[in-house]
């Protein structure tokens, strides 16, 4: 029998729905110009991307008692930082995506695991961004060992499953995923098909062999993968890239099947390339010859399983419109806000009648509720203009009724502060190490009753 030829059919991209000619306007769900190209086998099947199944072979329940527990294998990235992220290492038969604006280091990151993988075998890496002289000329300048690489710069899925089946890669890097397209999912790269169903081939084949793969990405105007997070609930692992003002970058996971979340990894972005931060305890504080200015305070954060020390700044000043304003970016405005009315309920102290300004040093953003206290701190010292005493930490949280609550490891915040010169713990808990405060009103009595 004659095997039938492909029809062109078009595909709603938010709702999947097909039908034989382009439309405007699409029946099913009702969305403007969301109909695309789509190649579509008339033979194959129903199944997703008209696949057929590779076997006939039914597959059955087995009972999970006999599944063998067997730990996942993982590989070093040779970059400390990043294996911290990743949870020590990158997993076999995992995939990462690696998501970060324009120009922040993502393909430098992953040249710079090309060449230092442990891997044990060849490392494919795919470019369909920057041509083989572009990605060479890089590699010298970092002084990259270019040993066990293959590079391969193409936008096509069928070149890239030719590449890999023939070389059979321990790790697989593609740069970006947004490039890659294959005329079964339609002519256009980048459209959400596209992304589903490019990525879904190169996972089905990491997953079936002990390599690992590597995706970046690119990001929206709003900071989250481009797809619209199509990708994440696929991979196994997604990283967020993220910079400050500086040439310091933070590496953060955002989801992690083989690890936790929690692990935040720094580098400094050199000539050499992105090279992890050797004393990331003491970089999110400002070196001063003088005394404290208001407005400042210390807080011991937990970062995974570190602890850093981060210096708190606020700024008030009276509300040039009738509506006071909160303008803070590293901290959420939601909690700004919380702990102002809390603190001017409790204390007396007018905030509601000034702007609140408040970062934090080094850029790194804040999320843990053991912030509360060093928050509260810094906006009654910018208020009253009275500085925070010298060498003082605090770590608590603020409860609506102005009480202070503890946090988890106490005992390592208190450690980490006092290795760095701190003497001085703020914290609901009595022990020998720190001063305890109960509320609102006794913590501004440690603090400024002189």
């Amino acid at each position: 029998m004659a095997k039938k030829k492909a029809n062109v059919v078009y595909k709603c991209s938010n709702c999947g729905f097909t039908q034989p000619r382009w439309l405007g306007r699409c029946p099913e769900c009702g969305e403007w110009n969301t109909l695309e190209e789509h190649i579509e086998d008339a033979g194959a099947s129903s199944l997703p991307y008209g696949r057929i199944p590779a076997s006939s072979e039914r597959i059955t329940p087995i009972p999970l008692s006999s599944v063998d527990p067997m730990e996942c294998e993982r590989i070093s990235t040779g970059n400390t930082e990043f294996d911290r992220v990743l949870g020590g290492g990158a997993t076999k038969r995992s995939a990462i995506l690696i998501g970060g604006e324009p120009g922040i280091g993502k393909s430098t990151l992953l040249l710079q695991t090309a060449s230092s993988v442990q891997s044990g075998g060849r490392v494919l890496y795919i470019s369909g961004e920057e041509s083989a002289s572009q990605i060479r000329a890089r590699a010298d300048r970092l002084k990259i060992n270019l040993e066990n690489i293959d590079i391969l710069c193409t936008l096509r899925l069928d070149d890239i499953d030719n590449a890999l089946n023939s070389l059979n890669p321990m790790c697989v890097i593609v740069d970006s995923i947004q490039t890659v397209y294959s005329a079964e999912a339609g002519i256009v790269p980048g459209t959400v098909n596209q992304l589903k169903f490019c990525s879904n081939e190169l996972i089905s084949w990491v997953k079936e062999r002990d390599s690992v793969l590597f995706l970046s990405a690119h990001v929206t105007k709003d900071g989250v993968i481009a797809g619209p997070k199509s990708l994440e609930h696929m991979v196994d692992t997604v990283i967020s890239f993220e910079r400050n003002s500086d040439d310091v970058r933070f590496l953060r996971a955002q989801k992690n099947r083989f690890g936790s979340v929690d692990e935040l990894g720094i580098f400094s972005m050199t000539e050499a390339g992105l090279l992890p931060v050797e004393d990331p305890s003491a970089m999110f504080i400002t070196q001063r010859e003088g005394k404290l200015p208001a407005g400042i305070a210390i807080v011991p954060v937990f970062e995974g399983s570190r602890v850093f020390m981060v210096e708190i700044q606020a700024l008030t000043v009276p509300a040039k419109a009738s509506i006071a304003r909160v303008f803070s970016e590293k901290i959420e405005s939601a909690r700004v806000s919380r702990v102002a009315a809390v603190l001017e309920k409790k204390s007396g102290l007018k905030l509601s009648e000034y702007d609140l300004y408040v970062n934090v040093a080094g850029g790194v953003r804040l999320n843990e509720s053991a912030i509360d206290l060093a928050l509260a701190a810094a906006l009654y010292s910018a208020r009253t203009d009275l500085p925070c005493p010298e060498s003082t930490a605090l770590a608590g949280e603020i409860s609506l009724a102005g009480e202070i609550r503890p946090v988890s490891r106490l005992k390592q915040r208190v450690k980490t502060a006092q290795s760095l010169g701190f003497n001085r713990v703020l914290a609901p808990e009595r022990s020998a190490e720190t001063v305890f405060v109960s509320d609102i009103k006794s913590l501004i009595k440690e603090l400024f009753a002189k």
